[in-house]
Parts: structure tokens; sequence; C-alpha cells
């Protein structure tokens, strides 16, 4: 039986941290004591040893303008490597590898602390310090309108020969499956221990072999008729297929109160198939009944599906009616929900808006209060508008997002792109007044105006869930680091100094010279300085020892 050992011989970690602190308390004070030495001795044998008389006959009589010209030519191909190694490091993971590298290995034993923890306190909205939520602002949530792999995720890899999904969006689904499929049963029956494999593997071929021999075992296991429907079906009229047999056969489990969590996601699928066949109303039917016989489901974010439908039908009094429910100050909020609402009210006032008229005459109360609805959902997600303007390229949604993400932006502008098209203005006065926000909250990843501030983890979590062909959308957008330009002007000036010095060697001797001379002028000043304070007979001593 193994021990914890995790609070054992407390005086040696207290020794440990004891000589640690005083490591980091000495470090500092080491530094200038070894440079204080240094000059001194510097100093001691400047004289005796002649030091100025000979680097200058070393450095300017001996060395010829070759060993020059490759000195800087090695210089500048050194600090280019690093520049180029630099530049594609901040493009592929948004920091400065010598600075990742300087905070992680010599902060700790400077005596810093370290800058990634979780926790502190941050403004809230109405000034005042509170700790920062930091559990749930990179949770990665179920996207609610995630396509289907067979018909269309499969089809889109089949035309480009790219793949849309990351292995970890991939994964998360899978954990996910297991999670929604299996978890009523008291006991797995044998198709179940199948399927639970199944949802595990990660080569496509396997899951839908995997499924054939959960239903060889049980011809009524309902998950495998799911799985064959999302991977293996190639059009959306036969995934429906699928999911319609998936209900039929396993309606006496659902009625007695097994798998409600496998019952829900076929009649959503289902609900969704309509929607994409073109039976729109069907599909909000379906939606509605769904959500009135599982109201405590609402962490699967239904709503979503059904605004979605209602702006395909056009019924903006029932989609006004859903954001009253769901707009809530208590419930978490989305892209999906704080850019709805900024579409209806810049859609009552779009199609007459003018940016010069609006200037000359000021905003109208109508007019203000879609602007203000604008800027709350691009404070909320700041990723979308590009998306929705088409300043950015769209790819398919992942089957994940982070909510604030690039992520959620995407997912949102691949759905809701066409109804803005319909409202007739309404990205006129998108692209007219969406930077506005920016003017609102200066620093974002401090303090929020109508929501928490912008959390910093959006860039790394949405990297992983977004294909590596998509440029990933970061706010607020990173300077580069002090590393990158200084490598830049490095090599410049190595390069620039290369060239001059093969071409005008003779002239370029005289400003090395020149430059010599001013480089050691202070050490000479400061032993001077020395020789007047001290006697000339210590020296001597010295010297002679």
């Amino acid at each position: 039986m193994m021990e914890d050992t995790t609070g054992s011989n407390p005086q040696s970690l207290g020794f440990t941290e004891k000589l640690k602190s005083w490591l980091s308390w000495s470090w500092t004070y080491v530094c200038f004591i070894w440079f204080g030495m240094v000059l001194i001795m510097i100093y001691v044998l400047w004289s005796p040893l002649k030091l100025q008389e000979t680097l200058t006959s070393v450095f300017l009589n001996t060395l010829t303008p070759k060993f020059y010209v490759a000195l800087t030519g090695t210089s500048s191909l050194i600090s280019g490597l690093i520049l180029i190694f630099e530049w594609w490091y901040f493009r592929k993971y948004g920091t400065s590898f010598i600075e990742q590298v300087s905070v992680s290995h010599l902060r700790p034993l400077l005596g810093g602390v370290e800058s990634s923890s979780t926790t502190g306190l941050f403004s809230s909205v109405n000034g005042e310090a509170e700790p920062r939520p930091s559990v749930s602002e990179c949770k990665v949530w179920r996207n609610p309108l995630n396509l289907f792999r067979g018909a269309e995720y499969n089809r889109y890899t089949w035309v480009t020969g790219k793949e849309p999904l990351t292995y970890y969006d991939m994964n998360l689904s899978a954990q996910d499956h297991q999670t929604f499929f299996t978890g009523d049963t008291q006991q797995l029956r044998p198709e179940d221990a199948v399927m639970q494999k199944a949802w595990r593997e990660r080569n496509p071929q396997a899951r839908i072999r995997a499924a054939y021999q959960a239903i060889e075992m049980n011809h009524e296991c309902a998950a495998a008729y799911v799985l064959l429907a999302e991977e293996e079906a190639t059009t959306i009229t036969e995934a429906e297929r699928l999911f319609k047999k998936a209900l039929t056969i396993g309606k006496a489990g659902f009625d007695s109160g097994k798998d409600i969590n496998l019952l829900v996601y076929i009649k959503r699928r289902l609900a969704m198939c309509a929607r994409k066949l073109g039976r729109i109303k069907e599909a909000v039917k379906m939606m509605r009944d769904l959500m009135k016989e599982f109201p405590l489901l609402g962490m699967l974010n239904i709503h979503e599906n059904l605004l979605e439908a209602l702006l395909e039908l056009q019924a903006y009094a029932d989609v006004q009616a859903v954001l009253a429910k769901y707009d809530d100050i208590s419930l978490p909020k989305s892209a999906t929900i704080c850019y709805t609402s900024a579409l209806l009210k810049a859609r009552a006032v779009s199609d007459k808006f003018s940016p010069e008229a609006a200037s000359r005459r000021g905003l109208s109360t109508a007019e203000m209060n879609a602007v203000e609805a604008i800027h709350r959902a691009v404070e909320f997600n700041p990723h979308v508008p590009k998306y929705l303007l088409e300043m950015k390229s769209l790819i398919l949604p992942p089957e994940h997002i982070l909510k604030r993400g690039d992520s959620e932006a995407v997912a949102y502008a691949f759905f809701h792109l066409q109804h803005w098209k319909r409202a007739e203005g309404a990205l006129n006065l998108l692209h007219c007044t969406w930077e506005g926000t920016f003017r609102i909250i200066p620093y974002p990843l401090e303090k929020g105006h109508l929501f928490y501030p912008y959390p910093g983890c959006t860039e790394t979590a949405d990297r992983e869930l977004l294909p590596s062909f998509h440029e990933v959308s970061v706010y607020p957008k990173k300077e580069l680091p002090f590393f990158i330009l200084f490598t830049a002007g490095l090599c410049s000036f190595t390069a620039i100094l290369a060239m001059l010095t093969h071409q005008f060697p003779e002239l370029m001797g005289v400003f090395a010279k020149a430059f010599f001379s001013t480089l050691f002028a202070p050490l000479g000043f400061f032993a001077d300085k020395m020789e007047s304070f001290m006697p000339s007979s210590f020296w001597h001593q010295l010297t002679r020892i």
C-alpha cells in the first residue's frame, strides 16, 4: 500500500525553501559585486599590461578588413536565423520563445513570481475589485449547431483534402458521447460496452465497424444507429432515416426512464435534419416540444437552434419572445444571444440609416439603442464582426466552442451571416459602429464595460479547437515582442556593416578607430579619476604583488 508523501518531512522542505529564498536574495547582489570586481581588475591591469595600446593594436591594426566582413556577416546570419525562428514561434504560439524561456527559467532564480496564476483581483462592471471567475471563462462548450461528420465534415475533406476537425475537438466529442449515452444504466449491456469503446476509437472506420458489431449483438441498439447516422451517412436524408430508426427501436427503453440523454440527442438531431432539409416549421415545432418536455436541460442550449430556425422563417416577434426569456442578466450569455439582440434592434433602423445624416442631426433613440446593442455584442465577442463583414474568410465550425473566442465567432457567423444579409442595411450599421466598442474598453484584459474583463486564455484554447490552416483571431491584438524587434534591428545593422566594410574598407577602418576610441574613453576617464583619488605608491605595490 502506497503512502502519501505530500506532507512528509516538513523540516527538509522548510530548509529547501529557506535555501532557495536566500539564493534568490543574494543573486542580485552577487551580480553587482562581480561587476565591481571586473571594473577594479581592469583598472589595476590597465597601465602594467598597456591594455589600451594592446586592444587598439589588435582590433585596428592587426586584423584585416576581410575579418570584419566575416565577423559582421556571421553576426547578421546568426541574428537572421534567430529572427526567423522567433517570428515562426510567435505566429504559432503567440509569444516570444526567448521571453518565454527567460520567464520560465530565470525569473524563479531571481525571486520573481509566476505570472500564470489563474487567481487575482479584477475590476467588475461597477469598478469594484472582485475575484475573476477563472473556472468558467475558459470552459469549452458543445456547439449547439454542430454539423454532421459523414454528411458535411467528410464531404469537405473529400473536396479540399483538409481536415476541418482537430483531434482535441473530436476527443471532446467522444467524451461527451460516452457521458451522454452510458450514464443511466446500472450495468452495461454487451452492446453498450462495444459502443463505449467505439466512441473512443480514433479511426472513423473502426468506429463504424464497432457500431455494426453492436447491432449484430442486439438489433435494437439505438446508440449504434446514432453513430452510423453521424459518421457513415453521406447525406442529411440518410442521416435522418437512421435517426428515425434509432428513435423507433428505442422508445420502449425511453418510456421506462432509461437513456433520456440519448432520446434528447436523437430528437434534437432530427429537428436539425428537418431544418437542413428545408422543413423549417416542422423543425421549430420539434424544438419547442423538446424544450417543453425537458425544461431542465437548458445547458444543451436548444434555444440557440430555435433562434436560428425562427430567423430563417423571419418570425422576428417569436425571436424577440425567445430572447426575452434567455437574454437575462442571471443567465450565461453567448454570441447568438448578444448578436441576435443587436440584429433585431439594428433591423428596426438600418434600412434608413445614413452615417452622414446621423453626424449632422445626431442619433435618434432607436438608433442609439441599436448602436449600444452592437457595442454590447462586440464587447462579448469581438471576433464576430470581421466574419459578418467578410473581412475574414469562414471555415466549417468546430464541434466545440469557447465562449467569447474565435471558435464561437466562426460558429455564429457560419449560420447567421445570411440573416444579417437579409436585414437591409444591418451590415452597414455594423460596419460603421462596431469599432467604437474598443474606445469604450481601452484595456479589455483589465476591466470590462458590460461584461467581465476579456479572458486571456481564449487564444490557446481556440488554437486547439480550430484547424491549423485557419488563422486564429486574437484579441486584443498583440504587439511584436521586444526580442523580435531587437533581432531584426541587429540583423539589419550587422548586414549593413558587412556590406559597407566590404565596399569601403579604408573608410570603415577610420570609423572603427573612432568608435573604439570613443568606447574606451570612459575607461580612461575612470582610470584618471582613480589615479587622482588613490596614491600612486598604493597601486605600485599592488602591481608588484
